[in-house]
C-alpha cells in the first residue's frame, strides 16, 4: 500500500471503502452505475471487479458493456 492510500485511511477519507467486504462492494457498485456516480470507477478498480460480477449482482448488460476496458 503506498504513502497516500495509507495517509487517507488513517484520516478516514475513504473510512466507508475499508468496512466494506467485496459483496457490500459489488452491490454498492451496482446502485452507484444505476444512480450515475462518477465515483464507481475508483470501487471498480479498487476490488478488481470482473464484468460477470457486476452483471450477477444484477446490473444491465448495457451498463456493464459501457465501462468498457475499465473492467478485467
Amino acid at each position: 500500500m503506498g504513502k497516500a492510500k495509507k495517509r487517507s485511511l488513517h484520516l478516514g477519507i475513504n473510512d466507508r471503502v475499508s468496512k466494506l467486504s467485496r459483496n457490500e462492494a459489488v452491490m454498492e457498485v451496482v446502485e452507484m452505475l444505476k444512480n450515475g456516480d462518477k465515483e464507481v470507477y475508483s470501487l471498480i478498480t479498487l476490488f478488481g471487479f470482473t464484468a460477470e460480477e457486476i452483471l450477477e449482482a444484477g446490473a444491465s448488460y448495457e451498463t456493464v458493456a459501457g465501462l468498457g476496458n475499465i473492467l478485467l
